[in-house]
Formats: C-alpha cells, sequence, structure tokens
C-alpha cells in the first residue's frame, strides 16, 4: 500500500524558515523522481522542486536560492526546506511521484 505523507507546514511570519517532510511507504523514493508541488487558493498548481533518482535537483523560479529539496534514502523520506519566506509562497504543499501517479494529502504553510 503506497502512501505519501506530508508534515511540517505552519504558519511562520516572513523572513522564516520551515522545513517540510513526505514520508514515503510501500515503494523505494529514491528510485525514481520526486516533486514537490504548491497551490494557492484561486491559483493553478505550481511546480517547486525536484529530485532525480540520481539526486540531481531542479526548481521552480519561485524556489530558486530559497528552497532545498533533498531525501533520505535511509528513511525514505523527502524534504524541502523553505528559507526566507514569503507572503506569497502561502499554499498547500504537496510531495508527488508523478510516474507513478502517487499524490499525498498536502500541508499547508501560511506566513503572515
Amino acid at each position: 500500500h503506497v502512501q505519501l505523507v506530508e508534515s511540517g507546514g505552519g504558519s511562520v511570519q516572513a523572513g522564516g524558515s520551515l522545513t517540510l517532510s513526505c514520508a514515503v511507504s510501500g515503494y523505494t523514493s529514491s528510485d525514481f523522481c520526486m516533486d514537490w508541488f504548491r497551490q494557492a487558493p484561486g491559483k493553478e498548481r505550481e511546480g517547486v522542486a525536484r529530485i532525480d533518482s540520481d539526486g540531481s535537483t531542479a526548481y521552480g523560479d519561485s524556489a530558486k536560492g530559497r528552497f532545498t529539496i533533498s531525501r533520505d534514502n535511509a528513511k525514505n523520506t523527502l524534504y524541502l526546506e523553505l528559507n526566507s519566506l514569503k507572503t506569497e509562497d502561502t499554499a498547500m504543499y504537496y510531495c508527488a511521484n508523478l510516474g507513478m501517479g502517487y499524490w499525498g494529502q498536502g500541508t499547508q504553510v501560511t506566513v503572515s
């Protein structure tokens, strides 16, 4: 049974930091490309960051220089470190395995 469970969201002041986690079960996440997406109310879903099976990473324009994607293979967990947060970063953040069609339930980040 595959599950992607995000955690770590919350409310933070502008300029602050958060680290989101995505605990994966049911398959070995490091064998696949994994993504973080976000969606704010009234806006389209936006790709934030990607980490490939070889560890290479890519970021959306809004994330470059502020967010860092990483993974802990031993824990089968994906992370997204959010720094220098802005009010426009307020959104629901999701982890996903697009290739297999798996999504987590999301974790809310609110920046005030």
